[in-house]
């Protein structure tokens, strides 16, 4: 059997891009997204949401889309127009380009990346209640918490304690508070 070279297939990839119409205005949309791109698009859209160890879910989706039509469309956005996503997205999802760009990925394409980044979530989620990211997590804060300590430490005024002791004892009428 005769090998075939990599190289002498002479392969790139594909993105194929759409072009659509959206208000007189021609715009491509890409119909597969490289992999490292979607790695990228899956990741900024959890940390954007996460506020304070939970995914919200209004901010999720509103990252997921907004991440889809940067990533996607061949439209440029400058960086005062990116400065508020919230703004943007809610232009972009009233005027229907959001539905728009959705329709004219193949499902197969969007289905993987909402598959991806809804998995990403639940193993992050089991991580984090696992035994491993406790003890990692005190580690990893260990340090800090031992240099506050050190920082308390140093800056601690006998003389200023005794003015409390002092301050408390007047309060409860003389006695002692020991």
């Amino acid at each position: 059997m005769a090998k075939t070279t990599y190289a002498s297939m002479k392969m790139k990839v594909q993105t194929n891009p759409k072009e659509i119409d959206f208000n007189g205005n021609k715009i491509e949309i890409l119909q597969y997204l490289p992999i490292e791109d979607k790695y990228d698009l899956v990741m900024v859209t959890l940390q954007k949401s996460l506020e304070d160890g939970v995914y919200n879910p209004i901010k999720k989706d509103m990252y997921f889309h907004l991440y889809l039509v940067y990533m996607y469309t061949d439209i440029t956005f400058t960086d005062k127009q990116k400065e508020d996503e919230s703004k943007l997205y809610d232009v972009l999802e009233s005027n229907g380009l959001i539905t728009e760009v959705i329709k004219n990925i193949p499902e197969e394409e969007y289905n993987k990346l909402f598959e991806y980044m809804n998995e990403l979530m639940d193993l992050t989620f089991e991580y984090k209640k696992s035994s491993s990211a406790m003890i990692s997590n005190i580690i990893e804060t260990l340090p800090d918490k031992a240099q506050e300590a050190v920082d308390v430490l140093n800056n601690f005024d006998p003389e200023k304690f005794q003015l409390v002791q002092d301050f408390a004892k007047a309060a409860n009428g003389g006695r002692d508070i020991q």
